[in-house]
């Protein structure tokens, strides 16, 4: 079995779904379309929010993606070069999170397309790595699955076998933590996709608050539900 080289020291960062899917989609093209890589923005935008080969889709914006990659350049998981008049940005995964080369083409698919069985990852990986068998891509999910916590702990789950299937599906936990027994099909991260939408609506309501008190401070009146 191939070990996996030592990770940075620093813990492995929590993604967001939407760094993930940049960073995924940087991974992407440069093993498909390497004669346009690295990525202007425009290109990274369309390949974000592609139809196909993407579970969830998005509808990500300019500022969406520019924001992601800041934050992944921070992280020293994405690289900024200028080519011409036009900057362009290129991934630097598997330095950045401490991994071989079948490990990262497995998190990148994991990222872009949500959970799959090992046989769909081998399917699904032929234009970024060809796999010699099932049982090599699931030696791989294995160690992603056992990497110790002073290399990063892991960085993949086996989930629990949905009624009626016939393999069970791994995920990534690159944006936190999974519940091994969710059986929704989607494949992506719920807790930290439930965690983000959790987080808007608070920060809804904290402002919606405030504009509240304003408006009464302005017209003498009191909150609702004060005396």
């Amino acid at each position: 079995m191939t070990a996996i080289p030592d990770a940075p020291p620093s813990p492995v960062p929590t993604l967001t779904l939407i760094e993930a899917r940049v960073l995924g989609t940087l991974m992407e093209k440069a093993r498909t379309v390497p004669d346009s890589y690295p990525l202007t923005l425009n290109s990274l935008l369309l390949g974000c929010n592609q139809k196909s080969s993407r579970e969830p889709l998005m509808e990500l914006g300019e500022a969406e993606v520019a924001s992601a990659l800041d934050n992944l350049r921070t992280l020293n998981l994405v690289r900024e070069s200028s080519s011409g008049r036009s900057t362009r940005y290129e991934h630097n995964f598997q330095r950045g999170i401490g991994v071989y080369e079948q490990a990262a083409v497995l998190l990148g698919l994991l990222m872009l397309r949500g959970a799959q069985t090992a046989g769909e990852l081998r399917l699904n990986a032929d234009r970024w790595y060809k796999f010699a068998d099932i049982s090599s891509v699931e030696g791989f999910l294995e160690e992603l699955q056992d990497r110790p916590a002073q290399k990063g702990a892991a960085l993949v789950i086996k989930m629990a076998r949905a009624h009626g299937a016939r393999e069970q599906r791994w995920a990534h936990l690159l944006c936190g933590a999974v519940d091994p027994n969710q059986g929704n099909g989607s494949g992506g991260p719920a807790s930290a996709s439930q965690a983000e939408r959790l987080s808007r609506l608070e920060a809804e309501v904290a402002q919606l608050r405030e504009t509240v008190q304003k408006l009464c401070a302005e017209l003498g009146v009191s909150q609702p539900g004060q005396p």
